[in-house]
């Protein structure tokens, strides 16, 4: 029984976990790396076509992002999730695909004009298309026994609609038949308590290992003020000033809190002189994921906002409300001049319809760009926000006079205080964890975190590298990863010729994993399954 850290390990991004339970494999999310990488993630140490299952944590693309990709390697077993990170990864990973092959399309006009060579993205969209079917949903906190090897419970992390902490039960037969279970817990990403529309994270209290994140392992929110007040204040000035209020947010749980908070701002009357004034919502995927929003009040939403909408009044919608879907409505937005709210992803400005609003009111001294949400170092939100003076979008380069500002404590994320409640609430139970794994935190801070849960609740604590793995049974530790830091961005788009042929050393390596799945069966279907793999073979060698 042995677990091998593999993404999201002294660094934000790129969650993963590799487990090994008997004859069994799995991961724990399989995320994709944003911004700049801390340290090279080590890659997952057995062909993807020999993975049991995948158990996602939430839809977020840097804890589902390279499912595709997975699957174009060859994966084709069962990925188990709530229904509403199942509804959302449906539009979050197609978006994603689209994205890449887009950019993909631009860089290689240029490529061409320069004599370069072809470059491909990482995934297609006939690769999320096809990865969407292998989906599992799960009901929060029910435990399904998926073999005999593994159980599983879901409960609700309150980061984002459908997010989850993973509860896994794993037990391993030695050669003498006796068995040995281990619990092991995966915190996924803990919400912020108090938040609007979802519901607080829930606790779980006993376990024998726990890997828990630390995004906000250094940090305290402190007094959580009224949002839509402070979200006002900024907006008022912004519009006295006949500027646009431009909001980078993640299409999928930050876009349908602002939404909330400019509903009320419209109801109580909280601009004075600007009463019509017109909020757009620029993303195709933002319309989809308030969508699945909406059909999932009854699981995931609060108690405040399901009774909103039993009495018939929607907790994001409102007058002045419009949705651009099409390209030509994202553009003319920027057409029109009178001053509005212009709500776009993606969140950190990596990508998306958002890099175009920049292009137009970055330069604009009476424009506002509001962040609100954490930017990972090394991406153009993190830049801006901590005063960037010159921005790099589509080839040009843009002066930045716009007004950048944060709106403090809008965050989906525990901070310190929290996440010392949420593992705290282990100790004193029945099993007690033997080791807590710190993840899915900056360089700087996952130590400091460890250090703070050992000398603040009393369990053992360790901030894992990518390529560090343990014996679930013994606790000792089986590999060191690599503690070399480096300085790139994560390599997104590679040449089309190597990852073509990457593609087919994937699928010899899938038809190698089904050869040896084949063990035991019929001499006459063996001899059929060889004969072709040699009329195959046959073929390509002349």
């Amino acid at each position: 029984m042995k677990i091998h850290f593999l993404g999201a390990d002294h660094e934000v991004t790129g969650s993963c976990h590799y487990v090994e339970v008997g004859k069994k494999r799995f991961l724990v999310d399989c995320g994709m790396e944003q911004g700049a990488d801390t340290y090279e993630n080590q890659d997952i140490p057995v062909n993807a076509s020999d993975i049991d299952y995948v158990f996602v944590t939430h839809a977020h693309i840097d804890h589902s992002g390279l499912l595709p990709l997975l699957y174009a390697k060859g994966f084709r077993g069962t990925i188990y999730s709530t229904e509403a990170t199942m509804e959302l990864c449906q539009i979050m990973l197609k978006d994603s695909a689209n994205i890449q092959e887009f950019e993909a399309e631009w860089r290689n006009r240029k490529a061409k004009r320069a004599g370069l060579e072809e470059v491909v993205p990482l995934y297609s969209l006939e690769d999320a298309q096809n990865v969407l079917p292998l989906f599992s949903p799960c009901d929060y906190e029910e435990r399904y026994p998926i073999c005999d090897e593994i159980s599983v419970r879901f409960v609700d992390a309150g980061h984002l609609l459908g997010s989850s902490s993973v509860e896994l039960w794993l037990t391993e037969t030695d050669e003498s038949g006796n068995k040995e279970t281990r619990c092991v817990v995966f915190s996924g990403d803990i919400g912020n308590p108090g938040r609007p529309l979802i519901k607080n994270p829930s606790y779980l209290t006993e376990a024998d290992y726990v890997i828990m994140e630390s995004t906000y392992g250094d940090k305290e929110h402190g007094y959580m003020p009224d949002f839509a007040v402070g979200l006002a204040k900024v907006l008022q000035e912004t519009l006295d000033r006949g500027g646009n209020l431009v909001i980078p947010a993640f299409s999928v749980g930050r876009t349908q809190e602002m939404l909330y908070y400019l509903r009320r701002i419209k109801e109580e009357h909280l601009i004075e002189g600007h009463d019509s004034f017109p909020v757009y919502m620029d993303s195709p995927l933002a319309v989809e994921a308030t969508h699945v929003f909406n059909e999932n009040v009854k699981e995931c939403f609060s108690d405040e906002a399901r009774k909103m909408v039993e009495a018939g009044q929607n907790p994001i919608g409102f007058p002045g409300l419009r949705v651009a879907v099409t390209p030509e409505e994202s553009k003319h937005i920027n057409v029109d001049k009178s001053p509005k709210v212009i709500i776009s992803a993606s969140g950190m400005c990596e990508a998306g319809r958002i890099r175009h609003h920049l292009k137009h009111n970055l330069w604009r001294a009476e424009c506002t760009i509001l962040f609100v949400g954490f930017q990972v170092p090394g991406t153009l939100g993190h830049h801006l926000l901590n005063g960037g003076k010159e921005a790099r979008l589509f080839g040009e380069t843009v002066s930045v006079h716009a007004r950048i500002e944060n709106l403090p404590g809008v965050s989906g994320h525990a901070d310190q205080k929290e996440l010392l409640n949420w593992i705290g609430h282990f100790k004193g139970g029945d099993m007690e964890p033997k080791k807590v794994y710190v993840v899915h935190g900056d360089d700087t801070i996952v130590d400091g975190f460890a250090k703070l849960v050992t000398d603040t609740i009393g369990f053992e604590a360790y901030a894992p590298y990518s390529g560090d793995s343990f014996d679930l049974i013994t606790g000792q530790q089986l590999t060191i990863g690599s503690r070399v830091a480096m300085e790139r961005k994560p390599k997104t788009f590679g040449k089309a010729s190597s990852n073509v042929f990457a593609r087919l050393v994937a699928a010899g390596q899938r038809l190698l994993s089904v050869i040896n799945r084949c063990e035991g069966m019929a001499n006459k279907d063996l001899a059929k399954f060889a004969d072709q793999i040699n009329s195959l073979s046959d073929k390509w060698e002349r």
